[in-house]
């Protein structure tokens, strides 16, 4: 059985957590689809790199995943908190027991939708800390049930190997740090 994670990518996404979670993801084995919020395939980064995503949000989200993973950005993340679609979509994916996988200010777009559960723990960019219904823990990655997230883009590496782990298992996971020549599992 193929394991498969979404990453949705919005106008204004942070370049580093989108393709380090692509990079990963897919070293790892994982069938990563990207998706456009768009409306077309085309999305434009936080710094204005244009990339061409795997299908438009409206398309991709019909299928099952097991995970779904929201890159941050300011930009991007208030597109996707303005996606009705994207917001319907967590709360399936949550209510399916699917994982969640947010960095940087996108842990905000999973309390927007509804999705954290009482008590859950998160980290984030600290300045969106104070847009969270929960204390924000200042450590890069905090994976608590079947939520990852991660602090920043600084956090991408770390934050795409737990998901990784998350989806596969922790050998899979040290294999691709060790070919990447990182020790940040270690």
């Amino acid at each position: 059985m193929s394991v498969k994670a979404l990453v949705v990518l919005a106008d204004g996404f942070e370049d580093v957590e989108a393709i380090t979670a692509v990079d990963v993801l897919r070293r790892g084995g994982v069938e990563v689809v990207t998706a456009s919020l768009a409306g077309g395939r085309e999305v434009r980064s936080a710094h204005g790199v244009a990339m061409l995503a795997d299908a438009p949000f409206e398309e991709a989200e019909k299928d099952d995943f097991d995970a779904i993973v929201l890159p941050g950005g300011g930009e991007g993340t208030a597109n996707m908190k303005s996606s009705a679609a994207l917001l319907e979509r967590l709360r399936r994916q949550r209510d399916e027991g699917g994982l969640l996988a947010a960095i940087c200010a996108a842990p905000t777009v999973l309390v927007e939708a509804g999705v954290l559960g009482e008590g859950q723990h998160v980290t984030c960019y600290p300045t969106c800390s104070v847009e969270l219904d929960r204390p924000c823990a200042g450590v890069p990655v905090v994976a608590d049930g079947n939520v990852i997230t991660g602090q920043a883009p600084g956090s991408s590496m770390l934050f795409a190997l737990v998901v990784l782990k998350a989806l596969t298992d922790a050998k899979n996971a040290m294999r691709v740090a060790r070919g990447l020549v990182t020790d940040v599992l270690d």
